[in-house]
């Protein structure tokens, strides 16, 4: 059976339900059932999604199999009213190419990326209402919009959609937008350029049909029960033509601990599985073995400057308040101390432990205490507290003070810029580190991946010029199953990222080896020049400049830099291939975005051509950043090649959540899903938005 709508009607019944949804403020429903993944990622049932959103920073990573499919998905909540899923799809009736010799037997891999936003937020009368977008940014095998409604009720999660694409083949249900523009009555098949982009002009076209189901929790609190009635036929479907007995699926889900257990029964025919993996990434936290901060009630201070133990107050600043000094000035009314920060990447724990050393050392007579934190050697903050403000919250002699108000931030003026004179400017400095590189959906194997370390060190020769080099150094990895190193795509542009595998099947290789050299021109604006070997595929010159205010929302920066491409098969030639790239960049925290760093890019990309780069990157509570960035530029999707234009993930985690003992420093993962020629940017080795970092509260 279908229903109908007349133009009137269907305009009757939006208003009408706008209406209702403007109505007085409601209540939120505590939920008596907590969401759950579907097979495909996401809050759902089984099958298909449900209005329903996760607490901020929920990660989800979920297996599940059902006999023609196995669904690899990452389901994430970036803020209460937007959730994101990525996904790798294994086809197990079809292979990945009909050429042995490029795949061999391997079955066929899709990416796939989902979206849905809460539109309504569920009140005591009205149901939580969202809008979802599956698969828009892939080859659009299981592309999908739909609007969905939830309600609970005691133990009960009841759920109704409506779906178009492969949520509604089953065209139970007329749709109105068909009634409205003819065009809306049949949906485009295939997808355009050579997948990656977002088929816009599909969506809600084609049939649509009617799904929902119900959610209940048992009296015992593990498990729970679900029930569907799904909205696509199976007629359509990338594993081919699929039987459906029915639309009726039901399965059950089992949860221990961080671990979700499901199954489920499908079609009336196919039994299938999975495990979901969940943690939050915005509450997470490591426990800390560290001291507490010093109490100074009842501490007895030095009568004078001369009285005071300098050799103490320094050793305490560096195990006690993770302040490792380069100098310090101390007078009768004033102290600045001036150094780098290696513990504490919470600025006001940092600020405050400092505090109550530099209080319980020195002379009341102190009215102001400078801490001014180094970029290097370069004094980059100035963290200004009133000492007797601070004493009074600090000891707790007034319950309305408030100790973060006793101090602030600001950039370093002339005068206590004045007596910083480090005893130590130059010199060797080493380090090494780790680094894991992996990449998914190969046609080799579904899973590639390398890891080793990076031995990096240089020569100061002062606290603006510096040598730096590294050197990677493969431990362990299974590269040798790559069947090509360079593709044979016909491309027009030149292959200045496509190479990449003749690069990272080197065991050692000189990743960079530059002089670099950085100044501050004034209060805000930094500038620095570079030059040699920037990373593993590029060398030359090049130079930046950035205006940052601290703590200021935006920043500005402009880079220009001319490059020639490496010899993979040597650590110290080039190839013929040589380009000027650069950007003007904006740096840019919202305010309607908490949390939120967007970097917009534009100019001139490796392969010359010119466009714009944009960066989005959400903080959560923990420290841990989820980013997202995309090239747009004038190569057509045609001339770029698979993918249609470059895009890419990325998450970085700051390393303190792994150790036990405060720590700063981050860890960056990426995931791209298809890396080709256009919209590619050069890996600079120093970035000033980087090195100034410590001016923005962002990377904290």
């Amino acid at each position: 059976m279908k229903f109908r709508f007349s133009k009137s009607q269907c305009a009757l019944g939006v208003t009408a339900a706008l209406a209702i949804m403007s109505a007085a403020a409601q209540e939120v429903v505590s939920l008596g059932v907590k969401p759950s993944q579907m097979v495909q990622g996401g809050t759902g049932l089984i099958q298909t999604p449900t209005s329903r959103m996760g607490e901020v920073g929920d990660l989800y990573i979920n297996y599940t199999d059902n006999d023609e499919y196995r669904f690899w998905s990452v389901n994430l909540q970036l803020f209460d009213w937007m959730q994101a899923t990525a996904r790798y799809t294994d086809v197990r009736t079809r292979l990945y190419s009909d050429v042995p010799s490029f795949s061999g037997d391997q079955t066929l891999k899709d990416k796939g990326l989902d979206v849905k936003f809460r539109l309504l937020q569920e009140g005591y009368y009205l149901p939580e209402v969202s809008l979802g977008f599956r698969d828009f940014g892939g080859t659009g095998f299981f592309e999908s919009e739909y609007v969905t409604a939830s309600k609970a009720y005691g133990p009960f999660d009841f759920h109704l959609g409506l779906g178009w694409g492969y949520l509604g083949t089953a065209d139970d249900i007329t749709s109105p937008f068909c009634k409205l523009k003819e065009s809306y009555c049949e949906r485009p098949t295939g997808f355009s350029g050579r997948g990656g982009k977002i088929d816009y002009e599909q969506f809600f076209k084609g049939p649509m049909a009617v799904f929902g189901g119900v959610e209940y929790q048992t009296p015992w609190e593990p498990l729970r029960f679900k029930l569907e009635y799904e909205g696509n036929n199976y007629t359509r479907d990338r594993a081919g033509e699929l039987q459906q007995d029915t639309r009726w699926n039901f399965g059950a889900v089992y949860r221990w601990k961080g671990f979700d257990f499901s199954a489920n029964y499908q079609r009336g025919n196919t039994f299938g599985f999975g495990v979901t993996y969940h943690f939050n990434m915005n509450t997470y936290k490591q426990v800390k073995f560290d001291d507490p901060p010093r109490e100074i009630v009842n501490t007895r201070v030095p009568e004078a400057i001369a009285n005071v133990n300098k050799r103490r107050l320094y050793n305490d600043l560096a195990y006690d308040g993770g302040f490792v000094l380069s100098d310090a000035d101390i007078s009768e009314q004033r102290a600045i101390f001036y150094g780098n920060q290696i513990a504490y990447r919470d600025k006001d724990e940092a600020t405050q432990r400092i505090g109550r050393i530099i209080a319980s050392e020195l002379p009341d007579s102190v009215s102001r205490y400078h801490i001014v934190e180094n970029a290097g050697r370069t004094p980059m903050v100035d963290t200004v507290i009133d000492a007797a403000s601070f004493k009074v919250a600090a000891k707790y002699e007034d319950i309305e003070a408030e100790i973060d108000k006793t101090y602030y931030r600001q950039a370093p003026d002339d005068d206590v810029l004045a007596p910083y004179d480090p005893a130590k400017t130059s010199g060797f400095f080493y380090g090494m580190d780790f680094f894991y590189t992996q990449t998914f959906g190969n046609p080799e194997a579904f899973y590639l991946y390398q890891t080793g370390v990076i031995v990096s060190g240089g020569y100061a020769v002062n606290e603006n010029l510096s040598f730096i080099s590294s050197v990677r150094a493969t431990v362990l990895d299974n590269f040798d199953k790559f069947n090509f190193t360079t593709d044979q795509e016909n491309s027009t542009l030149p292959r200045v990222r496509t190479r990449v595998r003749e690069y990272v099947s080197n065991d050692v290789w000189l990743d960079s080896a530059f002089l670099q050299w950085n100044e501050s021109l004034s209060k805000d604006w930094f500038v620095q020049g570079y030059g040699g070997y920037l990373e593993t595929m590029y060398g030359g010159v090049g130079g930046e400049i950035l205006w940052r205010p601290v703590d200021s929302r935006i920043a500005v920066g402009v880079d220009i830099n001319y490059v020639k491409q490496r010899d993979y098969d040597s650590q110290v030639d080039f190839l013929d291939y040589e380009a000027i790239t650069g950007h003007a960049s904006v740096y840019w925290e919202p305010e309607i975005l908490p949390d939120t760093l967007l970097t917009i890019s534009a100019g001139q990309f490796l392969a010359k051509d010119k466009g714009v780069n944009i960066d989005f990157a959400k903080r959560f509570d923990s420290g841990i950043i989820v980013g997202a960035y995309a090239a747009i530029t004038n190569v057509s999707s045609e001339e770029y090649g698979e993918g249609s234009f470059t895009k890419g993930f990325y998450i970085s985690v700051p390393l303190d959540i792994f150790t036990l003992k405060p720590a700063k420093g981050r860890g960056t993962y990426p995931w791209i899903p298809i890396s080709r020629d256009g919209g590619q940017m050069l890996k600079r080795p120093v970035r000033l938005i980087d090195y100034t970092g410590l001016r923005s509260s962002f990377y904290d």
